[in-house]
This record gives structure tokens, sequence and C-alpha cells, in this order.
């Protein structure tokens, strides 16, 4: 029996195709397209004969992710969602709120497989791969649930979006697709451990989307002590992959910097960041734009690692900016629901096992 597939994988011109090989009209694609992608599943689209919904249904399957748990910030009313798919596997998406809108970051895998050592996602390794209708249906699922326009999305969840290189490269085109969710390419965020073929490989494509870079180490041997990745892709070939993607795309690149306690947060540190970004990236006739984020590591307790206090923080930053570096510091949202991607669905996984 040949497998159904997805209806909300399918881009625009493959459901038309889809549509005219079943006799149906090709003026049914745009209909139901714009319809899916705004949460409503074949049964309720009632302006669509039940013919063309039963021949829909005969070779094409639609899941859309379903709440499992919710968790809403009394603080700044960051939502967070544990999706559950349609094979019982599980992920999460964070809602935020800000003054320009409403962003949602989201999973791109079950699990992952990088290891880096301060992550909860990837503690139990990857399981599976999300499909672009599980990538697509986070967002359209948490628009749904919440009542609210989503305008920017970050990929920074669950799993190596590099990783699952293929599909999340379709669920850009699904999700900036002017006749479906229609989110801007400029307002969505990719944030990779630093795979260095797949950064290549992206820059090829030209898409005009923020890359950040999880860096979270000047020199190799600390790189590589919390970050396996570094080992086969080292911080030299990594700087280059970000040099040739900029000088590809033009795109800034922003590059994540997680402060640990004693670990990576000396003033020491933050000049060798600062010295490696500025001769890797930074030529007297290229003075690439650069930015870092810092991001004060979140505490899981497999991990044994604690956050920086503010004062090493805002020391950490300040030594960044005097050698030219332009560096803010995360704000913690949802700081009363854990909102850090991993911890609920590694806590419903331990409750699962008893």
């Amino acid at each position: 029996m040949q497998e159904k597939q997805e209806l909300l994988s399918l881009t625009r011109e493959e459901l038309e195709a889809l549509l005219v090989s079943l006799g149906e009209p090709r003026f049914r694609a745009k209909q139901i397209f714009t319809q899916l992608h705004r949460g409503l599943s074949p049964e309720e689209m009632t302006n669509v004969g039940k013919v063309t919904r039963e021949r829909l249904a005969e070779v094409t399957s639609y899941h859309l992710p379903q709440v499992r748990r919710k968790l809403v910030s009394a603080i700044d009313g960051t939502v967070k969602y544990l999706f559950e798919l349609s094979d019982g596997q599980s992920v999460e998406s964070v809602l935020m709120r800000y003054e320009h809108g409403v962003t949602i970051c989201i999973s791109s895998q079950v699990g992952c497989a990088m290891g880096c050592k301060f992550c909860a996602s990837t503690i139990g390794g990857r399981v599976r791969n999300l499909t672009p209708a599980e990538l697509l249906g986070q967002v359209i699922a948490a628009a749904r649930d919440s009542g609210e326009r989503i305008g920017g999305i970050v990929m920074m969840g669950i799993g190596e979006p590099l990783d699952n290189f293929d599909n999340v490269v379709k669920f850009l085109t699904l999700v900036n697709h002017p006749e479906g969710v229609n989110i801007g390419y400029r307002h969505i965020s990719l944030s990779t451990c630093g795979l260095v073929d797949k950064i290549d490989e992206l820059a090829k494509l030209q898409l005009p989307i923020t890359l950040s870079i999880s860096l979270h180490a000047a020199d190799d041997e600390t790189r590589t002590a919390i970050m396996p990745i570094n080992k086969r892709w080292n911080v030299a070939a990594l700087m280059e992959a970000c040099r040739r993607y900029y000088q590809a795309t033009g795109r800034r690149i922003s590059f994540e910097y997680t402060l640990i306690a004693g670990k990576n947060d000396a003033p020491e540190a933050a000049k060798r960041l600062a010295l490696l970004l500025n001769r890797s990236l930074r030529t007297r006739t290229d003075t690439m734009p650069i930015h870092v984020n810092l991001i004060p590591v979140n505490e899981v307790e497999e991990t044994g690692f604690r956050r920086a206090d503010k004062r090493s923080i805002s020391r950490f930053a300040a030594v960044l900016e005097e050698n030219g570096i332009r560096a803010t510091v995360r704000r913690r949202l949802g700081a009363d629901i854990n909102a850090s991607c991993g911890q609920l669905r590694r806590a419903e996984m331990q409750g699962e096992n008893g």
C-alpha cells in the first residue's frame, strides 16, 4: 500500500498537481492551501465539496500537532507548548511576545544528536527528524490556540535544524508563501551548532533569513569540551564557513554565546572571543557586522552547569564592546515556566518512565 502524503508538507504547486491528477480543477489548490495554513482540517472546509475531500483523504493525511501540555508565564505571557505528534512523540515550542509582535521558537527534531553538554534537548539523543508538515504545524497550532498572528520564527528549539536540512528548507518555503502563513524570510532566524557543510549548502540557496551560530567558546579546547561537533569542524573551520556565508549572502550572522560560570565567562574568554571574531571575519576591505547574543545558561540538573552571575555577564559584554563587538544579553522570557527548550519534554519523559 502506497504511503499517504502529508497535506501540510505539500507546496502550493505540489498540491495543485495532486488535485489535477485526481480530476479536480486547479483553482481548488489555492482554496485548500490557504485554509490548511489557517489551521482548518479538510473536514472543516465547508466550501470544499465532499467528493473532493474524500479523494484527498484516499491519498493524503492531515495531522496538526496537538497540545499535550501548555504553560503560561504569569510574568510576561510567554506560552510554552508540549506538542504531541501523530506517532505519540512530542516536541516543544515557545510563543514569545515582544513590542514588535509575536515570535515562536520551534523544534526541528524529536531529540537531538549533537550532544551539547549544556542542553536538555540532547539528553536521550535524537529520535527522528520532523517533517515539513510537523515544522509548519507548530506555527499553525500555536497561532490557532493563541488566536494571535505570529510574525516571526526562531528555529532554536529541540534539535539541530541543519541536521534536518531538506525538511527545514521545504518548511521555510512553505511558511513564507504569500497564500499561506506568509512569514517573511527576514523574520526567520535559524540556529546551528556549526555543521559547516550544511552552512555552505544554505548559503547557495540565498535565503534572506538570519543565521545564528551557537559558538559558546573561542578556543578548540573549551568548545570541544562542551560541544562535540567541534571535533568534526573546529573553530577555524566554522569561522571560514561564516565568512563564506556572509560573502555569498550579504546577511549578518549572529553569534550565540551561552555563559557558564567557571567555564567560559571570564574576561579573558571575552577577549579571546573578540579577537577571534575580529581576526576571522573582518579585514581592511570587508567590515562584516558582528553581533553576539549572550545567554546565561539554563540550569539543567543533569549537566551540573551554573549560570554566570550578573556582574560576570555585564563585564563580559563590556569587554566585547570595548573591542568593537556589539553584544546584548538575552532577556529571559517565561522564567517561571522553565521556557528553555528541552526541559518540558524531558520532565514528561521522566514521568512516563516512573
